[in-house]
């Protein structure tokens, strides 16, 4: 049984990889997959393979690439969710803004550095036509740590996965004033790149039980009900989220490589671009 480490963040996109683990799927192929939850998200992440504390991560599509060319040593071996992720903008239920007009030159709560809430922060600034270079981050760690902040006044705003905040702002705790979608495919599967060339037939392994799961994940009985209760959510909401989100079962395709990283390029939070053949498995 050969152990493998893998990292993501807490959400309902990653349940998959549970039911797939609590299944025996991977042990019928003599795989141990060993799943860790990062709630502090893509930044985090991005240091753990740098660190080679994982093996594999699902993680941001826009975080990764832009780590992969700031010498990040990991290789994209699919996509993973191809449907765009909806941010939702927060602000203190007890706040006195109303509109996203009212956030400019506004204190913008982040998870860290690199993370997607700080790269659409950036992002949604730019769609805003606001001065970028002027936007004031302030590190937070976790979504926990971002109510806290907004709520003591350290912080504006907040950036974070519109439904797995809705019960934040079902119970006023967080006010949502909008929303910004990521122009691109949301999540990637990764891994560090000489592990992923080190294990060829077992990250093959991996991604074909992955991917059979995710094929067919929302026919599974009752999938509504599991992840509602799995996640706290009203079952509604995890209605609505089931309808536009979209597995993937392929590779990230060059045009949309390319369009994030020309993103990035064009937000100057990239210096020295990377060809796409370079980047994949």
């Amino acid at each position: 049984m050969k152990e493998v480490r893998i990292v993501g963040v807490p959400e309902h996109f990653n349940l998959p990889w549970h039911l797939c683990i609590e299944n025996g799927e991977f042990n019928a192929v003599g795989i141990d997959l060993q799943w860790s939850d990062i709630p502090e998200g893509t930044g985090k992440m991005c240091q753990m393979l740098r660190q080679e504390e994982t093996d594999l991560a699902i993680i941001l599509s826009e975080g990764i690439i832009k780590d992969i060319a700031a010498g990040n040593p990991t290789s994209i071996i699919q996509e993973y969710v191809a449907s765009p992720l909806l941010w939702g903008i927060h602000v203190a239920a007890d706040s006195s803004f109303q509109t996203i007009a009212d956030l400019e030159h506004k204190r913008v709560a982040i998870s860290r550095f690199g993370s997607g809430s700080h790269l659409m922060a950036i992002v949604h600034a730019k769609q805003m036509n606001w001065e970028v270079n002027q936007l004031e981050f302030v590190i937070v760690d976790t979504l926990d740590k971002a109510v806290v902040a907004l709520q003591n006044k350290e912080a504006d705003y907040f950036m974070w996965e519109r439904f797995m905040t809705q019960p934040l702002v079902d119970q006023h705790i967080f006010r949502r004033i909008g929303v910004c979608p990521t122009p691109w495919p949301s999540f990637l599967l990764v891994g560090r790149r000489d592990f992923v060339q080190h294990n060829t037939a077992l990250v093959d392994s991996i991604v074909e039980v992955i991917n059979a799961t995710t094929e067919e994940f929302k026919l599974i009985p009752s999938i509504d009900r599991t992840l509602a209760e799995r996640y706290d959510q009203k079952i509604e909401d995890i209605q609505a989220w089931l309808s536009l989100t979209r597995w993937s079962q392929r590779q990230l395709s060059e045009v949309n490589y390319n369009k994030i990283q020309q993103q990035l390029v064009d937000l100057q939070l990239i210096d020295s671009p990377m060809q796409y053949e370079e980047s994949k498995r």
